[in-house]
């Protein structure tokens, strides 16, 4: 949870909608067979990244098992090199269960937009994400 409250100050959009995660809800996906969690840490055991896929049959695409990337997240310390060792190994992991395609979302915020990052892993450009605040 440390990791992840800092994770949810770097990048939330509205700061004013405070971290409530539903931990109820993630273990129902998790128990549903839905849930891919991938850890990545240092020598002494210490957690410094995490990556988190929903996996399933796609809606649209029946026959076609893919993942969509929940969260992810390295420590800024541990970014460049040992990131893309996480996603590499990620993408190892999905592919061995028969995942076809993999979706990761990225931040426009400065700083922490790794689309060029995702381009050199063979990543495309296919959507863009829009979100408009109602209240």
């Amino acid at each position: 949870m440390p990791l992840l409250a800092e994770h949810w100050l770097e990048v939330a959009h509205y700061l004013d909608i405070p971290l409530d995660v539903d931990q109820e809800a993630y273990e129902q996906i998790e128990d549903a067979g839905a849930l891919r969690v991938f850890t990545a840490r240092d020598a002494a055991g210490v957690m410094f990244g995490y990556a988190v896929y929903f996996v399933r049959s796609n809606l649209h695409y029946r026959r076609s098992k893919q993942a969509v990337q929940d969260v992810l997240y390295v420590d800024p310390e541990h970014r460049g090199g040992l990131g893309i060792r996480m996603l590499k190994w990620n993408h190892e992991q999905l592919r061995a269960e028969g995942v076809q395609v993999v979706y990761q979302h990225v931040k426009r915020k400065p700083g922490l937009n790794f689309g060029p990052l995702l381009k050199r892993l063979g990543y495309e450009a296919i959507d863009d994400i829009y979100g408009l605040r109602l209240d």
